[in-house]
């Protein structure tokens, strides 16, 4: 199962658009917020078959996407979110304590723009930074794949895209 894990677009698509068209066929799409009102050209953009699963972020104003979700990818719980309300822009520790609280195997957040991935006991966290207004060193646009391997094992790698 192959997973592609994006945030933070802003209406600036054409990375992702491009992303994509390389990238597909993908089993589902995961966009941690921010799309801006992109949210039906990304569905258009996606293979058929792809699961699509989005959540609202701080600049979704008129968006009626959800705020977080709790969905399973295989064996795992992930809980999606943008990330704003936990203050994760002062680091992972909020978003950490829901996602264990909750009983949660993933968590997924936006908001920041910087990529992040990363184990605490059995906990995964992660943050595919921004594919339009990356902040990290460097400032190339950032995604995350996740596969599921025939054992179910989940596989993360950050990725980065040249900048033009």
């Amino acid at each position: 199962m192959r997973i592609l894990i994006v945030s933070d677009t802003h209406r600036r698509d054409e990375n992702l658009k491009n992303l994509l068209a390389k990238m597909c066929p993908i089993d589902m799409l995961i966009h941690l917020g921010d799309a801006e009102g992109s949210e039906d050209k990304i569905a258009k953009w996606v293979n058929p078959e792809c699961r699509l699963e989005m959540v609202l972020g701080n600049n979704d104003f008129f968006s009626s996407l959800d705020r977080e979700k709790e969905i399973s990818i295989g064996r795992y719980k992930a809980l999606l979110t943008h990330g704003h309300y936990y203050g994760v822009s002062l680091g992972p520790e909020g978003i950490m304590s829901e996602g264990r609280a909750r009983g949660m195997d993933i968590v997924m957040f936006g908001h920041t723009h910087q990529p992040y991935l990363h184990h605490y006991n059995g906990l995964t966290v992660l943050n595919p930074g921004s594919l339009s207004y990356p902040r990290q060193d460097g400032r190339k646009p950032s995604y995350i794949m996740m596969e599921i391997d025939g054992d179910g094992e989940a596989h993360y790698a950050v990725n980065f895209l040249e900048r033009k």
